[in-house]
């Protein structure tokens, strides 16, 4: 079939004699045969492998569409997959496999990089829209460049010494071009001009940086096939790529192409802008190799990977600047955070370059990085302090003269927020300045990124962490009253609580979590829960939301330290939350309350049901002792209440909430479940299988109901069942009768459920044909 539509194609392309479905289709087919089919056809000797795959190479690389195109890759990927298996699953046949495929895979490798580059593919480059982004937060031709690294980089794996030598020679010529626009560069009356001026050679060069910019993505994409295992094996070719990156990083850095004028400023100027960037990139990818040859270099101390790390910082420092543009400065910001995350060498923060970066972030007259960036270098420079230097012991690792220059970092980053709490806390301060909340903003963002960063790392790290924030963790305790009626403030205030619970809970200690906690169930009273849901929409919604944030993290901590804070908790939620937001839709703030709640349970079960030796062991003799029922009536009604609810997302979340105790805590059985709640459960289920007010949840709810009857079989059917159906409206008792009758009384879940369904089905048909009837008519 291949070989007959090729043969059809003749010299006019695919697109002029065969329609596209048909090849739609036929792709979908060769995608199914490669899938399914190939793993046993390719073993008989007989079929011609390499003949298909020259053919499916033909029918790739001639597809009239993009789409078309993309489907092809998606092939070639499966292939390349199922060689990479058989490889994996059989090393012996490794030679044998990349023997018969050696010739097609570089064929295909070659053909994928041209594709890409507009030396050889402008005209059907340009025809990709780089501006739309799809459900994927993707141009058109960042997925086709995407896609096309993939294949490189599965080809890369199979065969890294051919595609690394078919690679690199294509990334050298386009990189002479870019090293080689020294020379072009004139001195202008406003700075520095890019002397290309005639169409042809403008075109070209913009064409040479975009194949230039996706060569050094290819690049980057292939970093990982030179770490583990292989470092050493491919070390060379590893460090010819990061020296040549390096390079390229610090030579854009020194004549500043970004800021160059030049002929055609919209084309060129993005174009020399994208290609620093993705120089740096690049070089991020290879930070993980990095940290590997760093480990190395420390056994072997060699200068080759200090100069390599040095000449880095000198290429990264310049663009840390208010005069670069954000595409390059982000990109500058993230391979100063690799570099201090993942590689951590010991001699970073001694680099004059990083020196230069740190005296300008905690310089109070040095202009202010955008968010983002400033949020990725204070958290670069944070982690060169507190993270251990890896192979190195702990006596070794300099903690002492580490805490105190990190003191000084977060010191000077939190200066101005540090001014505020004594003006904060004045009455005629009740209503915050501007620039105090953009203060405020800026400094928690910053903060919270760092305690983020640190939560999962060494319990020193942490210790210093903590010690440096903490007057920055009282001043916002102190301030957070001050701001209870702006929600904008107290929201950020109460994500940064939340982060430092989560990160640093061990590092606070009980006493200050409890006053923390305190002044918050202090400043949240009803009136000003309700006025922030009544008068600010929301965003006062989405600050009542994050009130039950904070306890979460202490109700599941496992451990008697944090109990105490339950009672509080508990009635923080069900005495001054809950009753606002009963009766009003506000989805969100539900959903994480009733998450509360479910933890409150899950995670303290004995906070309500003591269990003893004697009912561990004579399970069903002896009960387990009820404590705070009131608390544990008033949530399970809360649960109970929210079934009534139109919202189908928290009506499911609930009942696997309560599903999950069950299975877990056996919730159903407890006496006090099982004797006042568990039938008012029961028939609110029904009820809303009655009203189809949930029929997506059909399954769901008639799992519940059974395992809620299960637990008294013998009530169910006895007591249950006719007071349900004497409730009924709208049926006569003949029809209650009948209901009841062929209600059958099987105790197995598929034969119940079926029966539930059936009950519920017969009575909206009874219910259906009464509504239908003329008045007056006589029902026999």
């Amino acid at each position: 079939k291949l070989r007959g539509a090729w043969k059809q194609k003749g010299d006019n392309g695919m697109k002029g004699c065969l329609s596209r479905s048909y090849i739609e289709k036929f792709t979908d087919f060769l995608r199914v045969f490669v899938s399914v089919h190939l793993r046993r056809i390719e073993s008989y000797s007989q079929f011609p492998v390499v003949e298909f795959l020259t053919l499916l190479f033909k029918y790739t690389f001639h597809q009239p569409t993009h789409e078309g195109y993309f489907s092809c890759l998606d092939i070639w990927t499966l292939f390349l997959d199922y060689l990479t298996s058989k490889i994996k699953s059989r090393l012996g046949d490794k030679e044998a496999v990349l023997n018969r495929y050696e010739d097609a895979l570089v064929l295909l490798l070659t053909e994928v990089l041209n594709r890409i580059q507009f030396r050889y593919n402008q005209a059907q480059l340009e025809e990709l829209d780089d501006e739309t982004l799809d459900d994927d937060q993707q141009t058109e031709w960042q997925r086709y460049l995407r896609q096309s690294l993939e294949v490189v980089a599965k080809v890369m794996e199979l065969l890294p010494t051919h595609a690394f030598s078919t690679l690199f020679p294509v990334l050298q010529d386009n990189l002479e071009v870019y090293l080689g626009l020294q020379q072009f560069v004139v001195t202008s009356g406003s700075g520095h001009r890019l002397n290309i001026t005639a169409e042809n050679d403008c075109r070209r060069l913009h064409c040479s940086l975009r194949d230039l910019s996706s060569l050094l993505q290819a690049v980057g994409r292939l970093a990982e096939y030179f770490i583990g295992d292989v470092f050493a094996a491919r070390f060379n070719d590893a460090l010819t790529v990061v020296e040549r990156l390096v390079k390229v990083t610090l030579y854009g850095s020194q004549i500043k192409l970004y800021n160059i004028e030049t002929a055609v400023p919209s084309v060129l100027k993005p174009d020399l802008i994208d290609v620093h960037a993705q120089s740096l990139a690049a070089l991020q990818a290879y930070s993980h190799w990095l940290a590997q040859y760093c480990g190395e270099a420390h056994r072997q101390n060699t200068q080759q990977f200090v100069t390599l790390i040095s000449t880095t910082m000198d290429a990264i420092t310049p663009l840390i600047s208010t005069k670069v543009q954000d595409k390059l400065l982000l990109s500058a910001c993230h391979l100063l955070v690799s570099l201090a995350t993942t590689v951590r060498p010991v001699f970073l923060i001694s680099i004059p370059a990083v020196q230069k970066v740190f005296n300008s972030i905690i310089d109070a007259s040095a202009q202010r990085l955008t968010d983002k960036a400033q949020v990725l270098v204070c958290r670069a420079l944070s982690n060169t302090l507190l993270l251990p230097w890896p192979n190195l012991p702990e006596s070794e690792q300099q903690w002492p003269l580490r805490s105190i220059n990190h003191a000084s970092l977060i010191s000077a980053l939190s200066r101005d927020y540090h001014s505020l709490k004594p003006s904060a806390t004045a009455p005629q301060r009740k209503v915050p300045l501007g620039d105090t909340k953009v203060i405020i903003h800026q400094t928690l963002s910053v903060l919270e990124d760092i305690v983020e960063n640190i939560s999962g790392e060494s319990t020193k790290s942490r210790q210093i962490c903590y010690q440096s924030l903490q007057e920055s963790v009282q001043v916002s305790l102190a301030l957070f009253p001050a701001f209870i009626h702006q929600s904008d403030v107290t929201d950020e205030m109460l994500s940064f609580f939340l982060t430092l619970f989560r990160g640093l809970r061990v590092q606070m200690g009980v006493p200050f979590t409890e006053q923390i906690i305190q002044t918050f169930l202090n400043m949240f009273t009803r009136e000003q829960l309700a006025e922030s849901i009544l008068h600010e929409g929301s965003t006062g919604c989405r600050v009542v939301g994050e009130v039950p944030e904070d306890p979460t993290s202490v109700v599941q901590e496992p451990g008697q330290v944090f109990k105490p804070f339950l009672p509080s908790i508990i009635a923080l939620c069900m005495e001054q939350v809950y009753p606002i937001i009963a009766e009003r839709p506000s989805p969100d703030v539900k959903a994480e309350l009733f998450e509360l709640l479910f933890r409150t349970l899950h995670h303290n079960w004995r906070y309500f049901f003591k269990s003893t030796v004697l009912a561990s062991v004579q399970r069903g003799i002896a009960e387990e002792q009820m404590e705070n029922e009131p608390q544990f009536s008033a949530i399970m009604q809360a649960f109970g209440q929210s079934f009534l609810q139109p919202d189908i997302h928290l009506f499911k979340q609930n009942l696997f909430y309560l599903e999950t105790l069950n299975t877990k805590q056996k919730l159903y059985h407890k006496k006090i479940f099982r004797t006042t709640m568990l039938f008012q459960f029961v028939n609110v289920l029904l009820q809303v299988l009655v009203h189809k007010s949930h029929d997506l949840l059909q399954e769901e709810i008639g799992i519940a109901i059974y395992n809620m009857a299960s637990v008294d079989f013998d009530g169910f059917f006895a007591a249950f069942l006719p007071e349900f159906l004497t409730s009924c409206d709208g049926v006569d008792a003949n029809q209650k009768n009948v209901l009841g009758r062929n209600f059958k009384m099987d105790r197995d879940l598929p034969s119940f459920t079926q029966n539930v369904h059936r009950l519920v089905n017969d009575l909206r048909y009874y219910r259906l044909c009464n509504d239908s009837l003329p008045p007056g008519t006589v029902k026999l």
